[in-house]
């Protein structure tokens, strides 16, 4: 018998890219799917074969097992809060539950963070990282994409002393243009991105806490820049090695580290490309040596692995199902 599901924020692109995933999972169907807002009348189906989204109704949730939010921040920790109250598998995928301190939220988001008391119930979902704690949750908050893409290669190397200690960590991230959301803006344009490039949030992006949350250190210096592309995403992360580490020092670690998980793959030469991931919820990662530096490059689908891929990752552990079923 199949375990049920909610979509809530269906509309969006991380919600109709659950869709098309669960559509093929063999074990998990989602069986309510709503808008994020109360009052939103309902969305007939966009083409042929697509569900309808229905309206915002909470009480639905009771009939399925696991809730996915695909809402604005803000807006999913009341929701979380009445899912869990009846005993719901809840993976957030908006940043609501992200960062641990209030504060920091506060500082980052512009307002009170709306449920602090179940901050200290959520595990941040970098599934290959917490796989254990992901299994017993009963709130997962799914990392951001850009932090998916710096956290799986520069975590392992943090861990085992690897990096010089006091040298700055600098990500240099492109995103394709769904990173943005569905909501149109001037800057997302279709005009003002086909064959342009350019840097944005420069020291003030909203990922940066996250991301130093999770690495344990303020010395990642995080610059995001718009691809004009609709999906993938590239992070070109340049490192200063501890003393006698070499680039192939490092390529060791992280092979040894992810030998065996299906979704992360270390090349052991060349470098990977957009193309290599797009549609999948890989993360591909080359090391190389430079100069006095090691460079990494880490592509993946912002789509899957940075959102709603990692999100299913994560939903089939909390469920007790195959880890990658309707990912692979």
């Amino acid at each position: 018998m199949k375990k049920t599901c909610a979509i809530v924020g269906a509309s969006g692109y991380t919600g109709r890219e659950l869709l098309t995933l669960l559509a093929r999972h063999p074990h998990l169907q989602a069986t309510v799917v709503m808008t994020a807002r109360a009052g939103t009348p309902p969305e007939p189906p966009a083409f042929p074969g697509d569900p309808q989204i229905d309206a915002l109704d909470l009480a639905r949730l009771g009939a399925v097992d696991g809730v996915f939010l695909c809402t604005p921040h803000g807006a999913a920790s009341e929701i979380a809060k009445q899912a869990l109250a009846i005993g719901k598998q809840v993976v957030d995928l908006s940043a609501d539950f992200r960062l641990r301190d209030p504060a920091v939220y506060q500082r980052t988001y512009g307002s009170p963070h709306p449920a602090p008391e179940l901050l200290p119930r959520a595990v941040y979902g970098l599934t290959e990282q917490q796989r254990d704690r992901v299994r017993t949750a009963t709130l997962v908050a799914n990392p951001g994409c850009y932090p998916t893409s710096i956290l799986l290669p520069i975590l392992p190397l943090l861990q085992h002393g690897l990096l010089a200690a006091s040298a700055p960590i600098i990500a240099d991230s492109k995103s394709g243009t769904s990173g943005a959301g569905k909501a149109p803006s001037e800057r997302t344009h279709f005009g003002n991105v086909h064959e342009n490039f350019c840097a944005y949030g420069v020291g003030s992006h909203r990922h940066t806490p996250e991301i130093h949350q999770e690495a344990g250190t303020d010395r990642i210096v995080f610059t995001p820049h718009l691809l004009p592309t609709f999906r993938g995403m590239l992070s070109t992360i340049y490192l200063t090695p501890a003393a006698g580490v070499t680039a192939d020092a490092m390529r060791s670690c992280l092979h040894e580290r992810y030998q065996g998980e299906p979704f992360v793959r270390v090349y052991g030469k060349g470098q990977p490309e957009l193309r290599c991931v797009q549609q999948t919820n890989q993360c591909h990662i080359a090391v190389a040596a430079s100069g006095p530096l090691v460079v990494i490059t880490s592509v993946i689908d912002n789509l899957q692995k940075g959102a709603s891929g990692q999100a299913l990752q994560n939903m089939n552990l909390m469920l007790g199902l195959p880890e990658g079923d309707g990912l692979s």
